[in-house]
């Protein structure tokens, strides 16, 4: 006779088990799903890299905007604190000359009320009281007005100073900031390309080092033969190249667009200047200032240093200056047959690309 009783239930420590291993699927399901995802392809993170260098390079900007505001500022305060020594030195002057009159009127019978009032903390309120004593004298009164004047000048002094000083912490901090955010942009793009194999890396490099050498073929195929040794020679970063004629649209522009020619393979480095490396805006001022023309430091700036000719580039010609992107955050020089001579990019050399590579928002005649 069959038996109906019924099975026993499972205990805890199975149930444990069967939840643990049900559990443990469900993850390995879902690892193996995530490790299914595609890697981004060579284009794609050579794309994104490119995105955080152009972030970092607004970046930079600005922060070569705010070095050039603390510059300034620096100067000013340095200025001013000339300004309240002297002053203070006047006033000091003129203190001791009253205190003169106190000794001589002490030595002669104690002070007079008039004198007690000079030595008033506040000028004005002495001035307010003095003017109801009859013993005050107007030559007393003249000192008094002229320290009142200088202690005057003394104060707005101090407060411009002050508040220089304070505008000078603001950028300080400021300046701090914007170099952090390009560190920050820089350290995503090299961890974005340490994703890469070697052999990814070298084929970015091979595209990069091809696009130049054709950018450079273009920009020198109709250039004299003493531009084009100019811009052959990169291995002679550290020399200036002599200007050359190569129908510009001013001569200043011509003598620029060769001095720039000269630093071809000068590595691109945030913030700087020259002689041995720069930044895109670091580079077109070194370059137009060997020529004798001084524009401003940052790409913003130099957008509206000269005469804005248009934004196609059917008006350009060699020398002029190009301004990249709506907020004129990247800049060069225009080499001629479609190409610009610029400093491009962290891990790039100066070098000549294809001017629609980048979006041009206006041509700047200097």
């Amino acid at each position: 006779m069959a038996s109906h009783r019924r099975p026993k239930p499972a205990g805890r420590t199975r149930v444990s088990i069967l939840t643990g291993v049900a559990a443990a699927a469900v993850a390995l399901s879902a690892q193996t799903g995530a490790h299914a995802d595609p890697q981004p392809t060579l284009d794609q993170v050579k794309g994104q890299v490119d995105k955080l260098n152009e972030q970092a390079e607004q970046a930079s900007e600005k922060y070569n905007a705010s070095q050039e505001k603390q510059q300034t500022l620096q100067k000013q305060v340095s200025d001013l604190q000339d300004q309240v020594a002297r002053q203070q030195s006047k006033v000091t002057d003129l203190q001791g000359g009253l205190a003169e009159v106190a000794g001589e009127q002490y030595r002669n019978g104690g002070i007079s009320p008039t004198v007690q009032l000079m030595f008033n903390s506040s000028p004005d309120s002495f001035l307010n009281q003095a003017g109801q004593l009859n013993q005050v004298s107007s030559t007393q009164k003249g000192q008094l007005k002229e320290l009142q004047g200088e202690q005057r000048q003394l104060d707005q002094a101090r407060g411009e100073a002050q508040g220089k000083l304070t505008e000078l912490d603001a950028t300080t901090k400021q300046l701090k900031a914007d170099k952090d955010d390009i560190q920050g942009k820089l350290k995503a793009a090299q961890d974005l390309l340490n994703t890469l194999t070697e052999k990814q890396r070298e084929e970015m490099r091979a595209a990069d080092a091809a696009a130049a050498a054709k950018a450079q073929a273009e920009a020198t195929k109709a250039a004299p033969p003493a531009a084009d040794r100019a811009s052959r020679d990169s291995s002679r970063s550290s020399d200036v190249a002599a200007p050359v004629s190569v129908a510009p649209g001013s001569s200043h522009g011509a003598a620029a667009l060769s001095y720039a020619a000269s630093k071809l393979g000068s590595p691109y480095v945030y913030g700087a200047t020259g002689p041995g490396s720069f930044d895109c805006s670091g580079l077109v001022q070194w370059a137009f200032n060997q020529a004798g023309v001084s524009l401003p430091r940052t790409s913003q700036e130099q957008a509206h240093a000269g005469t804005r000719i248009g934004s196609d580039l059917s008006v350009a010609q060699p020398g002029d200056v190009l301004i990249f992107y709506g907020d004129a955050h990247h800049v060069g020089i225009y080499a001629g047959n479609g190409q610009v001579l610029h400093a491009p990019k962290p891990g790039a050399s100066v070098r000549y690309e294809a001017v629609s590579n980048m979006p041009l928002a206006s041509v700047v005649r200097v």
